[in-house]
């Protein structure tokens, strides 16, 4: 019975893969003005539907609260529509008169969506629009603990696209989520591109699956409070990242540095701000929930409230308007699971004797995990935030910001999106939030510069003239690249 349910999951992987090959073939012929509109109805249909996707993927997976999910999903619905909308990624991009070249933008084809159960529709959302701004159809693969929101999530945006003229197949996705039909999905030959959005595991298997894929590693950012930082402001953007949606946004801080001329004033304002700083005896009770023995991060924990993991833990003394529960840490590595990625209101806490150690913890917490994610510095020197941001190997270096919204572009400049690339540091194949146009191709048109005279009859001469000409005009580019 297993064998023929998995052969079902495979069958409809490559039903949906040939379908949606169809959907790209036609998508393939519209101009921007019909992508657009497209794009319009699914952020329309988004955000008519944003309430009632965040109450069930509260009540799906168990993981934050509605509210924030809600936030997250009229975020990509809204905000990076906005960020998209008069973005141009089909057609003549740009000319260059001087070079005699365009850049053409090019759909990549069929797309493979990966979708995480921490944000199992504003993740929807956002690919799906992304992927049609730019001329592709995608194929959805729902994680197996948010399966029923994440596929009516897929009903939606699909509706949405239908109505506003894309072909069937625009928008799907795999309606009995497993290994074997992700699997079967991402080496489907009509697939493309496969846009990664999960695990450690997932990730490494959309890389391996033999063709071009953006994945993003885990998140473990520290947040440095640096002597000039505004404490109970730099503090107040902390808990709130940290608090918001249960701490599952992969950019939120996963500890604290500071220097120890700050410990106790960090400490008096975090613990007025509804931080609870655990002793040793209760770090190590909430490290055995946090953590299954073979290291994986407990799913139990995950978005839940930091009074909730407490009584999880069995803690006593816990305030019961506590908010976000804080453990000493010393070091980075596989014997401190607090130097990791946490999913929920847990912070660590890392105190330093100067500022050229806290450059090196912080750096060596990222080489343990979360490698060109993000990081987040509070303070008001720019001498120092321009030191960490030549050394730290993130590709989000964040300033005096939440670093859950900062990350995602909501509260910074960066673009906004859902998905964050990690760099080859991180293992990731950009660096960039990703948007639109990391999903198409670019086609350059371009005129020779050398040409004879008209009527001009070309001699042996003139061609050996011709090619010193060419030699030079590349040694002369050679040099200046060089130099």
């Amino acid at each position: 019975m297993e064998l023929d349910q998995d052969l079902k999951a495979r069958q409809e992987a490559r039903d949906l893969a040939v379908q949606a090959q169809s959907a790209a073939e036609t998508l393939a012929q519209w101009d921007q003005a019909r992508l657009d509109r497209a794009a319009e109805a699914v952020s329309q249909a988004g955000l008519r539907h944003a309430r009632e996707l965040a109450e069930l993927a509260a009540a799906e997976t168990g993981f934050g609260n509605a509210r924030d999910k809600e936030t997250k999903n009229r975020f990509a619905a809204g905000t990076v529509y906005e960020a998209v909308r008069d973005l141009r990624t089909v057609g003549i991009l740009a000319e260059h008169p001087e070079q005699k070249v365009w850049d053409v933008g090019v759909p990549v084809g069929v797309i493979a969506g990966i979708v995480p159960s921490t944000n199992p529709t504003s993740t929807v959302l956002y690919k799906a629009l992304i992927a049609l701004k730019a001329g592709s159809p995608i194929v959805f693969s729902p994680h197996p603990a948010a399966a029923k929101c994440t596929r009516r999530a897929v009903e939606v945006v699909s509706e949405a696209a239908v109505r506003a003229g894309c072909p069937a197949g625009s928008v799907s996705a795999l309606s009995v989520p497993s290994l074997a039909a992700v699997d079967e999905l991402m080496h489907c030959s009509q697939v493309r591109l496969i846009l990664a959005t999960g695990g450690p595991a997932m990730v490494r298997a959309a890389y391996s699956a033999g063709k071009p894929a953006i994945g993003v590693g885990p998140g473990n950012g520290p947040a440095y409070l640096h002597r000039t930082a505004d404490l109970p402001q730099a503090v107040a953007d902390i808990v709130a990242s940290k608090t918001f949606d249960g701490g599952v946004v992969c950019a939120s801080e996963q500890s604290v540095v500071v220097e120890a001329s700050m410990e106790a004033a960090v400490r008096a304002e975090m613990t007025r701000q509804g931080c609870c700083f655990l002793d040793t005896g209760q770090a190590g009770r909430l490290a055995k929930l946090l953590f299954r023995p073979n290291g994986a991060l407990n799913p139990a924990v995950v978005g839940k409230p930091a009074l909730e993991l407490a009584r999880m833990a069995g803690l006593t003394g816990v305030p019961a308007d506590v908010r976000v529960l804080v453990a000493r840490e010393d070091e980075a590595g596989p014997t401190h699971p607090y130097s990791r990625e946490k999913l929920c209101p847990v912070l660590a806490f890392f105190v330093e004797p100067d500022e050229d150690r806290i450059l090196e913890k912080s750096c060596a917490i990222l080489r343990h995990e979360g490698s060109g994610h993000t990081y987040v510095i509070h303070a008001r020197d720019e001498a120092v935030i321009r030191r960490f941001a030549l050394r730290v190997p993130v590709s989000r270096f964040l300033v005096n910001t939440p670093a859950a919204l900062g990350g995602i572009g909501a509260t910074t400049g960066l673009f906004p999106a859902m998905t964050l690339g990690c760099g080859a540091v991180g293992g990731s194949s950009s660096s960039n939030n990703i948007g639109p146009l990391d999903l198409i191709n670019i086609r350059r048109v371009a005129w020779g510069m050398e040409r004879p005279a008209p009527g001009h009859t070309t001699t042996e001469a003139d061609s050996e003239a011709l090619v010193e000409a060419l030699t030079a005009r590349i040694l002369e580019k050679l040099n200046v690249n060089f130099r």
